[in-house]
């Protein structure tokens, strides 16, 4: 076949294809299902064009322009899309689809975190002397009666977040690292922290504080926990793609689920940022009971509620999957 030849039979497809790759615009679904097949189509036969013209007219035009084309073709079919909207499209969906998607882990960390707290509570009103040992200081004063409010010293509300700060993010990191350890290592750090929180809230009830605890602790803390519950989940992604690599390297396994994981822990941040300021300046303001349940409830409602909403995965109609 000669070149004028090769023109004249093939130029046409050449012209369709650049057209539908413009129309896609690195969006293939608005060509809709016909058209994707058709793209995909196009594209290959361009590849096979491009292989005949490297051979039989090398240093011609047709050579550039098909190289051209079959590049764009190969973003359009293969690429990835990237811009402004993605950050969006992963705060407000694929953020909490990645935490919905692995239900059995997340219900896993909660129960490692809640359980231990059930347990230390009882504990503490047995035990309230040992108990109190494992309380932070600036809390225990809870073992004496009648107590109103907390008293947090000089200390001034910017100072105390900046160390909520602090220690909300380490305790993300090692119930997220922990993972590592087979899962062992989050379900450690979740206990660690229950148990703190139990001790604390039998150490109050016993004492006959125990609004004051719901005061300081309703407020920030059920977003703050569900954050921690998160971060231990994405840990026990990494444990068990290391328990269970299947046909893969492990190294592999762990590449994989690393990716999912390390979103989860991101997407998580700004609720660690909103707990953090909850908890620094609004703790230690000692709302009204009736306050204090309200704005845990609002802030630990609102991010499950974006979970299991927002969570769940869009199923495409029969139709269009075919």
């Amino acid at each position: 076949m000669n070149l004028d030849a090769f023109l004249a039979e093939r130029g046409p497809e050449w012209d369709n294809l650049e057209a539908a790759v413009k129309r896609a615009g690195g969006r293939p679904e608005r060509l809709g299902a016909q058209g994707v097949l058709e793209l995909g189509r196009s594209y290959r036969a361009a590849v096979a064009d491009l292989a005949l013209a490297r051979r039989r007219y090398p240093g011609d035009p047709v050579v550039e322009r098909l190289e051209r084309l079959v590049l764009a073709a190969r973003q359009a079919v293969y690429g990835r899309r990237r811009g402004a909207g993605t950050l969006f499209g992963f705060a407000t969906r694929r953020y909490w689809q990645l935490v919905a998607e692995r239900r059995g882990m997340l219900a896993l960390a909660a129960l490692a975190t809640f359980l231990p707290c059930v347990l230390a509570a009882v504990w503490a009103l047995h035990d309230p002397g040992a108990a109190l040992g494992l309380v932070p200081q600036q809390f225990q004063a809870a073992a004496r009666p009648h107590i109103h409010k907390f008293p947090f010293g000089a200390t001034t509300q910017a100072a105390l977040a900046s160390s909520i700060f602090t220690n909300n993010i380490q305790v993300t990191f090692l119930a997220f690292g922990g993972g590592l350890l087979l899962g062992a290592g989050s379900l450690a750090v979740l206990a660690y922290n229950g148990v703190i929180l139990g001790a604390l809230g039998g150490v109050t009830l016993g004492a006959g504080n125990f609004a004051v605890f719901v005061r300081y602790i309703v407020p920030h803390g059920i977003l703050e926990l569900s954050c921690f519950t998160v971060a231990g989940a994405a840990g026990l992604r990494l444990g068990w793609a290391l328990i269970d690599a299947g046909t893969l390297p492990r190294g592999e396994s762990l590449r994989r689920a690393a990716r999912p994981a390390v979103g989860m822990i991101l997407g998580t941040a700004p609720c660690l940022i909103v707990a953090g300021l909850t908890e620094g300046f609004v703790t230690p303001r000692a709302l009204p009971l009736g306050a204090a349940l309200t704005v845990g409830i609002f802030l630990g409602a609102g991010f499950w509620t974006l979970v299991f909403v927002r969570g769940r995965r869009v199923t495409a109609a029969p139709s269009a999957s075919r």
